[in-house]
């Protein structure tokens, strides 16, 4: 039996150097890791916000950018172009006039949402403690 970790393969027609395939990497502390780089897509302030408001209820872009207040709608796009690139939230395209695009999230999506909404859940409560934090902080010479 092998203890060699899995390989990864290219998809066809990628990497031009021929080899063997990187090792699949499974550390979210590894540069490499996939887990890694979802990781820091999820947990940018936009990011986590956007899923927030979508594990509320499936929006479209405007109403998303109403709920989350303060992103761009450059932010907007880019955040949700790499949430649906990592398979956290769908894109679903309605022919109406004019057309009409709903984000909703995937299960894995939801699930990422819902650890999200706890932890959120904990600062909204601990506000309180957060705010005595900060001014003990700045009283510290």
């Amino acid at each position: 039996m092998s203890s060699a970790a899995p390989r990864l393969e290219p998809p066809a027609g990628h990497g031009s150097e021929p080899g063997p395939s990187p090792e699949l990497v499974t550390s979210v502390f590894a540069a490499a890791c996939t887990s890694r780089a979802v990781f820091e897509d999820v947990t940018s302030k936009w990011a986590s916000l956007v899923l927030l408001a979508l594990g509320e209820s499936p929006h479209r872009f405007g109403e998303l950018r109403r709920r989350v207040e303060g992103v761009s709608e450059k932010m907007l796009s880019q955040t949700l172009q790499s949430l649906e690139r990592d398979g956290l939230l769908v894109r679903e395209v309605r022919s109406a006039i004019p057309p009409h695009v709903d984000y909703s999230l995937t299960e894995l999506g939801a699930e990422a949402a819902a650890r999200l909404r706890a932890l959120a859940d904990l600062f909204e409560g601990s506000t309180a403690q957060v705010e005595r934090a900060r001014a003990s902080y700045r009283r510290v010479p």
